[in-house]
């Protein structure tokens, strides 16, 4: 099943698929752009994932020196990052090169500690589309990326569906791509990951307990192009939702 959180009418609901829109728990029907979506769960820990994908290692060779036998590139972001569906990122003025990243994100259902790989899967509640963005501009290098690159407010977007591990027949095998202004620039498939989803659960849970709406972001394939004020991005991932983003100046808040 797959189910989105929206605000609506001062109060915060669970929502569905309806052909008229969504359908709230209450069983009242809105349109899609009636409400205010937000991150479809309840994010715990949200557990990021560089140079995972074979391709854009590739792409980044003459820069890098990682390869497939290194351990996974992984860092910790905030919670004040995320933003859900149809909202808005601000890119700052005067950064010469921001981007999208297309991610399929990976929701821990239950308490997993020392998790071994053959175990690991039943350790997943479900999936959801993430667009992390970065900033270059202020990327010291890939494998320590600061906190300007990757935990600014409104940088993570995630939604719009929550849709539950079982009904997702095989998580290695997703095409995903982004849309900028409705022209397609990148464009993967899960079954590139370097590191897959067993493979980082147990070494996750080998040094840190992983609870119930931990969130893990598995990277992003090649493609990262800059985006700018107005751009619309649309991050899809098949089986599991289409992610829509607008890029605003610093005056939508205000700066």
């Amino acid at each position: 099943m797959k189910r989105a959180k929206v605000a609506y009418g001062g109060a915060i609901h669970e929502a569905y698929e309806h052909p008229a829109g969504l359908k709230l728990a209450d069983g009242r029907v809105v349109a899609e752009d009636a409400v205010v979506w937000l991150p479809p769960f309840e994010v715990g820990t949200i557990i990021a994932l560089g140079l995972n994908y074979a391709d854009h290692v590739k792409e980044l060779s003459k820069e890098l020196t990682v390869t497939a036998k290194d351990e996974p590139l992984a860092f910790l972001k905030g919670r004040s990052s995320l933003i859900g569906h149809r909202a808005q990122t601000r890119r700052p003025e005067g950064v010469a090169f921001m981007h999208y990243e297309c991610e399929l994100a990976v929701v821990i259902g239950k308490t997993a500690k020392n998790v071994k790989r053959a175990d690991a899967m039943q350790y997943v509640a479900g999936y959801t589309v993430a667009n992390d963005y970065a900033i270059r501009d202020y990327l010291e290098n890939y494998y320590r990326p600061n906190l300007r690159v990757k935990n600014r407010d409104g940088g993570t977007v995630l939604g719009p569906w929550f849709v539950d591990a079982a009904d997702v027949a095989d998580p290695h095998a997703l095409s995903l791509r982004t849309l900028v202004n409705g022209v397609v620039t990148q464009q993967g498939n899960t079954a590139d990951l370097i590191s897959d989803i067993p493979t980082l659960i147990e070494y996750l849970s080998g040094f840190m307990t992983l609870n119930p709406g931990d969130v893990i972001l598995t990277g992003t394939p090649d493609g990262v192009v800059n985006v700018n004020v107005g751009d619309e991005v649309v991050t899809e991932i098949d089986g599991i939702g289409r992610l829509v983003n607008t890029i605003v100046a610093d005056a939508a808040f205000g700066r």
